[in-house]
């Protein structure tokens, strides 16, 4: 588990690098992923469906996002994109496309449906996540 949160991290970083985020922020979006990553193995581990993993993951990305976007003085999309990137199923959706070129497209649409499925609980819980906060934020403010 410790290895996979390292990696997350990693990745999570590595992919501000490649969006050129502010350098002081690249270890922030580290660990921004690393954490939706954790929230992830949590979920999976006590028999939580992947789909709704992940839409637990993203719920806490974007949480996370908007708490240090705040204290940084930062835009949210700068830890929220790179706060996604190891919850996104890049694998699946090769494997369903190894399956089409493989001719085995009972298997294809399968992975394919899941792969989307995944993607759109990740875009739900960005979505969601923001939503709750303008509306927390809105009933503060009255």
């Amino acid at each position: 588990m410790l290895e996979q949160l390292v990696i997350s991290f990693i990745a999570s970083a590595g992919f501000g690098i490649v969006f050129n985020v502010p350098k002081d922020t690249l270890l922030k979006c580290g660990f921004v992923g690393m954490l939706g990553w954790l929230v992830y193995l949590l979920l999976t581990g006590r028999g939580f469906d992947e789909i709704l993993a992940s839409l637990g993951a993203s719920i806490v990305v974007t949480a996370l996002s908007q708490v240090f976007a705040r204290l940084y003085k930062t835009p949210i999309i700068v830890f929220s994109v790179a706060g996604v990137i190891p919850l996104v199923p890049g694998g699946l959706a090769y494997d369903a496309m190894r399956s089409v070129v493989e001719n085995r497209y009972d298997q294809a649409v399968q992975l394919a449906a899941k792969a989307f499925m995944i993607s759109g609980a990740i875009a739900i819980g960005l979505m969601f996540s923001e939503v709750v906060y303008l509306l927390l934020r809105r009933v503060r403010s009255r």
